[in-house]
């Protein structure tokens, strides 16, 4: 590879881009990487339904504790197709990157995609780089679709599936990766206790509906809004009510000081690597058996229930006082992924 840095000539589509694509992205990525370098990829599809997700990721700082942009990108991806109950199988791979971004810190983002590819059981199939001109990026962006598939059996997993007696549970720490990049950035001094959460979920959720199948009626990525947020799409979409026990939410004393420092409420911060689960009573300790097997989720919790209403959350304290769990309306916080 030609210099130690990225230059606008290693996006112009000559002899530079060749050696940043096949010497840098391609080697790195390794057995994960499968395009054939052509326009488009040709892979094949075993089943009659398909799920496809897209995403792009602007994270600052680019790397973090327990993680970094290329580790969400992947993760992140995966997650969206697992919650929707396919089975995620190819991924595309896009890189908008700043003028003067070490190569160095290239390779450790590929590493990290490739591991957690490889981690996940899914495949890099295509891509595309481009070179902005310094101060046009955060250093480097990426953009991945996923594509998964559904097994025969598989449970239909969706946001209107929610019944009255239906348990909600939550499968980690609320708020931990909202607090570790915001300790980062802002010198709180809790990013050394307080790590991302992000971690590739579709082992798990595999293993859950295996278990449990169609008592599972609902799988969601707790992501940007947090839980908080979740829950009022759930509630909508099903015209349910949902009440949430807040002494059963898994928060760590950490994260909890973080966010009365911050001024925000945990309900609402981002994770990277937790789910909330809906099922029907009959198999919430089976769910959490599973789950809780596991080490990415070994925090899973019971946290709710949910009840016939007209869409609302609302959150009961250790005194049986109940208050509403509104939608935000905008953002608490600056972005963070």
């Amino acid at each position: 590879m030609t210099g130690d840095k990225i230059t606008l000539d290693h996006g112009a589509g000559g002899g530079l881009s060749h050696e940043l694509i096949t010497g840098v992205v391609a080697t790195t990525l390794g057995a994960v990487y499968v395009g054939q370098m052509e326009d488009s990829a040709t892979v094949p599809v075993t089943t009659g339904r398909i799920a496809v997700t897209t995403d792009s990721f602007v994270v600052d700082p680019v790397f973090f504790g327990n993680g970094d942009i290329g580790k969400v990108a992947v993760a992140g991806t995966v997650n969206d197709l697992a919650v929707s109950g396919a089975r995620p199988m190819y991924l595309t791979l896009a890189m908008i990157i700043e003028e003067g971004f070490p190569i160095a810190d290239l390779v450790r983002i590929l590493t990290s995609v490739r591991d957690t590819a490889r981690a996940a059981g899914v495949s890099i199939v295509a891509g595309d780089t481009k070179v902005v001109h310094r101060g046009q990026a955060d250093g480097i962006y990426l953009n991945t679709t996923g594509v998964g598939v559904f097994e025969p059996g598989t449970p239909d997993l969706n946001s209107r599936s929610l019944k009255p007696g239906d348990r909600v549970i939550v499968t980690g720490h609320l708020g931990d990766h909202s607090v570790h990049l915001l300790s980062l950035r802002e010198g709180l001094g809790f990013e050394k206790r307080v790590l991302s959460d992000c971690a590739p979920l579709n082992h798990v959720v595999a293993d859950v509906l295996a278990a449990c199948g169609n008592g599972v009626h609902c799988v969601r990525d707790v992501t940007r809004g947090g839980l908080g947020t979740v829950l009022n799409e759930l509630a909508s979409a099903s015209t349910v009510d949902l009440c949430v026990d807040a002494e059963a939410l898994p928060v760590r004393h950490e994260t909890k000081m973080a966010a009365e420092m911050l001024g925000v409420d945990v309900i609402y911060l981002a994770n990277e690597g937790v789910l909330c689960v809906v099922a029907d009573e009959a198999s919430v300790s089976t769910a959490v058996e599973v789950l809780r097997g596991h080490p990415e989720t070994a925090h899973t919790a019971v946290v709710g229930t949910v009840s016939a209403g007209g869409g609302h959350v609302r959150m009961r304290d250790a005194n049986g006082r109940t208050s509403p769990v509104d939608l935000l309306y905008g953002a608490q916080l600056p972005r963070l992924c």
